[in-house]
């Protein structure tokens, strides 16, 4: 919704069941004002794997979950509420399923909306190269992400509104950027 105090229209964050650099992208999110988090089902279970309490996340920003089959709260792109959808971080399966038009669950939904109101995506995949590092609950693992995936992900950048990013570092300056080109 709107920033009550300042009227201002808000950023739509969406996690994932990626655990991809998830905890640098919640301690980034968490520093950010006006922002509502959307948490898939495989998000909400990945937050419990890394030990992030979800009740703490509430106390700060509102959260959406994933338990509507209409998801209901992707009406707020089309009353202006929403200036900015991020996802980070976003699986493989989220990223094909939106390469692929397929709005079956609240983050692609989001992201669908998100388009179809011409409002900016800033995109974190999780697979970005064919061999990367990344975190996992017992720490840092090598992965080396299919070709299948990679090709989904180089699709995704073409999209119309949508900014993919490569690290935790061009997620927070493609996200500050964005803040600050509305001031």
């Amino acid at each position: 919704m709107t920033d009550h105090k300042t009227n201002q229209p808000r950023i739509a964050w969406a996690i994932t069941g990626s655990g991809h650099y998830i905890e640098e992208c919640l301690e980034f999110m968490l520093t950010l004002e006006n922002v509502d988090l959307y948490l898939s089902q495989a998000g909400e279970e990945v937050l419990k794997m890394y030990g992030i309490d979800l009740n703490e996340i509430r106390q700060k920003l509102p959260v959406y979950r994933d338990k509507a089959a209409s998801s209901p709260p992707v009406g707020h792109f089309y009353k202006g509420y929403y200036h900015t959808f991020v996802m980070a971080p976003t699986t493989s399966n989220t990223i094909a399923k939106c390469v692929l038009g397929i709005a079956d669950s609240l983050v692609t939904n989001l992201y669908s909306q998100a388009g179809k109101c011409r409002v900016p995506s800033i995109v974190y995949p999780c697979d970005i190269a064919p061999e990367m590092e990344t975190t996992a609950p017992g720490g840092k693992v090598m992965v080396y992400p299919r070709k299948i995936d990679l090709e989904a992900t180089a699709k995704i950048r073409d999209f119309e509104y949508t900014e993919v990013v490569e690290s935790v570092d061009e997620l927070q300056a493609a996200v500050l950027h964005r803040i600050k080109s509305l001031a």
